[in-house]
């Protein structure tokens, strides 16, 4: 893309379109910190100062930025460029996300930048760990900014893995490529004609979760800020309970469907107000639901023999601490850390999972494991018969070889890249399954660890203030499927 730079650009040209953007991502952020401000003043709490300081402060940053890489954006962004973007705006509104946490008059977070940004990053990456002990008691301004921070996150991953990964060719997602994205010239030339129906549709789903959890059991506040992070499968909560905190088996249900319609590709909801009931008949939708009732009911068997539960209690235990793991959102009802050392390799498994494509999940993603499976399939069939013929195929496509090779170092460079990270946090003095379960938890985006230091009943807090950096890196790691990031180390990347 050629730019026709204005009077006080000071960015390279092939960022201009990058700082631009991000300016304008932090001028959304500003906005989006009013509402904590207008919460804590009808609560009456001092932080709504810090907000509006925050706010103040990040607006500036935006129209400055904005103001001084001006340029025009209507022929889209470059392979590179887009590349480039993601990282950039990712870790930028984390900063400025951190800093109404950082100001404010809540001790854990004020005294602590380190703190501040980890749970900023966290929200934003819908992680969902948490290093604030006391969440029962904490300023709702603070509550209500976690939750905002995620419900952008998940907004914001969704308009990445439509518009950008699938013409980038990450880890196989050109097999997503829609008329959305073109590899061959430029990168989100469209995206507006999608983006503004995926929104609604984000919302309704927000607003009907919101109206769901109020009418059973929560106050308007708790409702707001756990549809939040329900819908955004984030899994921030506003009581270090968790869900558990609620003892309202409908509560626990409607958290179920609502993680569930979350992990659900987008687009697919699109399609069906479209009149295109094919999309019904998505693969990777079928295939999550199987293995869900699988390990589902195998859970809830276990529990009812080896835990003493009732039929009904165990399923629902079973099937909402399945479905938060696997999707990523990280609520938790119970310690399932407890259930035996079957059931905590079992979840442990289940981390590196995650939804659909083009959901609000992290983790490795249903397609990849389907490609693998139909890939492992057809070479054992070519070991039995070296002279057949047996093609691969994905939802009714030939699978291009490029979409293989892809999927295969995805998976090559996600083990390498959770083996690093479990030895360097095992270099922190911490125990093998609070470092391995911390590795896959901000890879795969599933909030809470393994252990009772980062299990379900505990939190990140007392970890080492180097640790929390290295764990925010990974989160950036796995929310932007590792080779929007990793990239930016290359050394060829920067001489184009």
């Amino acid at each position: 893309m050629r730019e026709t730079p204005f009077p006080g650009s000071w960015a390279p040209p092939y960022a201009r379109p990058v700082f631009y953007i991000t300016g304008g991502m932090l001028i959304a952020l500003s906005a989006a910190m009013l509402l904590p401000v207008a919460v804590d003043l009808i609560d009456g709490d001092p932080d709504w100062k810090a907000f509006l300081i925050a706010s103040i402060i990040t607006f500036a940053c935006g129209a400055v930025l904005m103001r001084t890489t001006r340029c025009r954006l209507s022929g889209g962004l470059t392979v590179r460029q887009a590349f480039l973007l993601t990282p950039v705006a990712w870790t930028t509104v984390a900063l400025f996300g951190a800093i109404p946490l950082y100001i404010s008059d809540y001790a854990q977070l004020r005294d602590s930048f380190t703190n501040a940004f980890f749970e900023a990053m966290s929200g934003l990456t819908t992680t969902g760990a948490t290093v604030i002990v006391g969440l029962d008691t904490a300023p709702q301004g603070i509550l209500l900014w976690r939750a905002l921070l995620q419900w952008l996150g998940g907004i914001g991953i969704i308009g990445v893995a439509i518009a950008i990964l699938p013409a980038l060719g990450v880890g196989g997602m050109q097999l997503f490529r829609t008329e959305s994205s073109d590899r061959s010239e430029k990168v989100m030339p469209r995206v507006r004609e999608i983006a503004a129906g995926i929104f609604l549709i984000y919302l309704g789903l927000t607003v009907l979760c919101g109206l769901a959890y109020w009418l059973v059991a929560m106050t308007p506040f708790e409702a707001l800020a756990h549809a939040l992070t329900t819908v955004s499968t984030a899994g921030f909560s506003t009581s270090d309970a968790s869900l558990g905190h609620w003892d309202s088996a409908a509560l626990h249900w409607i958290a179920t469907l609502f993680m569930l319609s979350g992990a659900v590709p987008f687009v697919l909801y699109l399609r069906l107000t479209q009149g295109q009931h094919d999309a019904l008949r998505d693969s990777q939708v079928w295939f999550l639901a199987g293995l869900l009732a699988v390990v589902i009911v195998a859970v809830a068997t276990w529990l009812t023999l080896a835990g003493g539960h009732g039929v009904a209690d165990a399923l629902r235990l079973a099937a909402f601490n399945v479905v938060s793991v696997v999707t990523t959102t990280g609520y938790a009802t119970a310690d399932y850390t407890l259930w035996g050392n079957v059931m905590v390799g079992l979840f442990f498994g289940l981390m590196f999972v995650g939804g659909c494509t083009g959901s609000t999940t992290g983790g490795m993603k249903i397609f990849r494991f389907q490609v693998m499976i139909r890939m492992l399939h057809s070479h054992f069939l070519r070991l039995l018969y070296p002279r057949g013929v047996f093609p691969r195929v994905y939802a009714g496509r030939v699978l291009p070889d490029d979409v293989i090779g892809s999927v295969v170092v995805f998976f090559s460079l996600y083990f390498i890249c959770y083996s690093a990270l479990t030895v360097a946090m095992m270099a922190f003095n911490l125990d093998f399954l609070t470092s391995a379960s911390a590795a896959v938890a901000v890879l795969s985006n599933v909030g809470p660890g393994l252990g009772p230091t980062i299990g379900p009943a505990g939190n990140f807090a007392t970890l080492p203030d180097a640790s929390k950096w290295l764990l925010c890196f990974g989160m950036l790691l796995g929310r932007l499927e590792l080779f929007s990031v990793l990239i930016l180390f290359l050394p060829q990347f920067w001489r184009g």
